[in-house]
């Protein structure tokens, strides 16, 4: 068994500083390093991208709605050509970031409310996937995203949270305001997805109260069961 474990990263912005991202990251084998529109500033990109350098973690871009102040988790009214033009621009800048520090940009993940809006419009998960697809990187996204990017040619990685709840439909249920969780049973979830195989990546939201202490446990609870963890 394999399974990555990534985690959303680089949110703060200016004076303002979200999650402990240096303390996160040595658990982790994927970052996905916010690129701006909804958290995070070039200086913090610049330093995120360095850090993930420094551990060997890969490395994408967590694009979203130009919201800063609701950190994108609020909805907007975006056309798909709208939608292509965010996702390229913000993967642009991650790219660029991460070839300055002697890396690559792995994969694509949308954040808060552009995640859930492209899951549930096909036009705006085809211009996403056909994005990604110009981009040659990988998209990490949940499973019901697999016939959009199967059509445009992509590389689809799912992903499960450990940190969030789902509904009777399986959507996420999304938190404005993240609460902690319980590391032992963080762990064991990730375990049982592991031995499912229905998930080739998990997530830990970094602005979590506890997301480190749920990274330490997720991680050893993997390791305990055999499961190789490792990048995308």
């Amino acid at each position: 068994m394999s399974l990555d474990l990534n985690a959303d990263l680089g949110e703060s912005f200016g004076r303002w500083t979200l999650g402990d991202d240096a303390a996160l990251m040595p658990y982790l084998t994927s970052a996905n390093v916010a690129a701006g529109f909804h958290g995070g500033d070039p200086h913090v990109l610049r330093r995120t991208v360095a850090l993930a350098v420094e551990h060997g973690v890969g490395i994408g871009a967590h694009v979203g709605l130009p919201d800063l102040v609701g950190f994108g988790r609020r909805r907007m009214a975006v056309s798909p050509e709208e939608l292509a033009d965010l996702v390229l621009y913000q993967s642009g800048a991650v790219r660029a970031f991460a070839e300055a520090g002697g890396a690559e940009l792995r994969h694509v993940k949308p954040h808060g409310s552009m995640y859930t809006m492209v899951v549930e419009d096909a036009e705006l998960a085809g211009a996403l996937c056909e994005t990604v697809a110009v981009l040659g990187v990988a998209l990490l996204m949940p499973p019901e995203m697999a016939p959009a990017a199967e059509a445009a040619g992509i590389r689809f990685v799912a992903e499960g949270y450990v940190d969030l709840d789902y509904d009777a439909d399986g959507r996420l249920i999304l938190e404005r305001v993240k609460q902690p969780r319980d590391p032992g049973e963080t762990g064991r979830r990730a375990v049982a997805w592991a031995e499912d195989g229905c998930v080739g990546s998990i997530c830990i939201h970094g602005d979590g109260p506890n997301a480190v202490e749920l990274a330490a446990a997720v991680r050893a609870a993997l390791s305990e069961a055999g499961v190789d963890v490792r990048p995308l």
